[in-house]
């Protein structure tokens, strides 16, 4: 199970393989995929040795059976097909770990895309990681560690993937953008978020004066602008990579241009502008004036009024 990982994801298989054989694993657990393929697969392979440790061979196949089927009754996944996880999912799953186990002496939950948790649903799960019941194990399996509140990442043991797609990443796809645009509107989007963040870098609060131009133009919905916020948050994430020596994911073509950013900035700035953008996304959701909510954007980057 964890084994075929050994070489495919070596720091995360030393990691699990370690709490397995100590038995100190941790209460939460944060799955950074970096647009791996493994994610899931490892995950669950954690799940399996996690539940089937010290069982016999019968017992292990029929846990194995149950979890691979999607009917251990310990095993919770969480999911959304919408902008984001509602707090009502995390109170619900609350209310079902708040009984004993039915099976075994461990309760497991993993929250797929955990990016979409909102303040509201960050705020609850929140309350769960900081008074953790022994025997329950939290998953959250992410693609933008940087669109979790702080409060949540401290609370768990963050364990990056390395991407094992030869390729390079695909930005839309990473975003869940691949399908709903052209080639053609792709590298559009694309340059004009490199264009808007340039510009924004250079004349700071004038960028309101040029924002037709700069971003209604390329972004007029809030489908559109929710690629846009997350372009930009790659971006800087990208941005924040160089500051700290790492390989950029996503916009190494536009590495001279982030080297310039960056030297001006501290760490601290560019994590800040990341929270901010991230705050701001959630906002279009909420079905917000998309051109007053850039300009109070630019006007919160710029430390406000």
């Amino acid at each position: 199970m964890l084994e075929e990982f050994k070489n495919l994801q070596p720091i995360a298989y030393r990691v699990l393989s370690n709490a397995l054989n100590k038995n100190k694993y941790a209460h939460a657990y944060i799955f950074e995929d970096n647009s791996s393929s493994d994610a899931n697969t490892l995950v669950i392979a954690f799940i399996k040795e996690l539940l089937t440790t010290n069982l016999n061979s019968e017992e292990k196949e029929n846990i194995i059976s149950m979890i691979d089927s999607g009917n251990h009754p310990e095993v919770k996944r969480i999911t959304s097909d919408s902008l984001w996880i509602k707090k009502d999912q995390i109170k619900n799953l609350q209310d079902e770990f708040s009984k004993k186990p039915i099976v075994g002496n461990k309760k497991i939950y993993i929250i797929e895309e955990a990016e979409k948790l909102n303040k509201a649903s960050s705020n609850t799960i929140l309350k769960f990681l900081e008074e953790p019941e022994e025997g329950i194990i939290a998953i959250l399996i992410t693609k933008n560690i940087y669109q979790l509140l702080e409060t949540v990442k401290s609370r768990c043991q963050i364990i990056k993937l390395i991407n094992s797609v030869k390729n390079t990443q695909n930005v839309f796809d990473v975003i869940n953008a691949d399908q709903l645009l052209s080639e053609e509107e792709k590298n559009e989007k694309r340059q004009a978020i490199i264009s808007f963040v340039h510009f924004y870098e250079k004349r700071n609060i004038e960028t309101i004066c040029f924002m037709n131009k700069m971003w209604h133009m390329h972004f007029n919905t809030k489908e559109l602008s929710l690629i846009g916020f997350d372009l930009m948050i790659l971006y800087y994430k990208d941005v924040l990579n160089c500051k700290l020596n790492r390989k950029l994911d996503f916009f190494e073509d536009d590495l001279v241009n982030i080297e310039n950013i960056f030297k001006y900035q501290t760490q601290y700035d560019i994590s800040n502008k990341i929270e901010l953008i991230t705050i701001y996304k959630e906002k279009i959701k909420l079905n917000s004036n998309l051109n007053l909510l850039m300009d109070k954007l630019i006007i919160e980057l710029e430390g406000g009024i």
